[in-house]
């Protein structure tokens, strides 16, 4: 058994792939327009992954979107997505400068939490040992659920 990837549905695909491509950092590698289905599929990598995800063998986000309006609840319900950065704080802080809630900060200085446009969370996890605490983070209250 091999893990492929996560879906997750868009009420809309730019407003996702905004989200997920230039504030979040993933590429897109693969797009399949299915006409008589009416939907598209965006499977997405993480910059690390993308060579891996060429030749099947890195697992990806899969951004389902319908042509036809369809309303989506209960992105809490679903979980998250999990990702390893390089710098925990600056990856926050990119985020934020691009508009994006840190939902739970990352006051540990390890973990934090954001949500994308459809409400699915994400986990931001520091690679190797969590960075000593520092302002502001270390007393950024939580916003809203993750």
């Amino acid at each position: 058994m091999k893990y492929l990837h996560t879906m997750v549905r868009a009420s809309d695909l730019d407003a996702s792939l905004d989200f997920y491509c230039n504030k979040l950092g993933l590429v897109e590698v693969r797009r399949y327009d299915n006409e008589g289905g009416r939907f598209t599929l965006v499977f997405l990598a993480a910059p690390d992954d993308v060579a891996r995800a060429e030749s099947d063998a890195a697992p990806l986000v899969e951004i389902t979107w319908n042509w036809d309006p369809e309303e989506y609840s209960g992105g809490r319900n679903f979980g998250h997505l999990a990702y390893r950065v390089e710098d925990i704080y600056a990856s926050c802080q990119k985020l934020m400068d691009a508009g994006v809630t840190i939902n739970r900060p990352p006051r540990d200085g390890n973990m934090a939490f954001i949500r994308s446009p459809d409400g699915i969370s994400i986990e931001l996890l520091q690679e190797g040992d969590a960075l000593p605490p520092q302002e502001p983070w270390a007393s950024m209250p939580n916003t809203g659920s993750w």
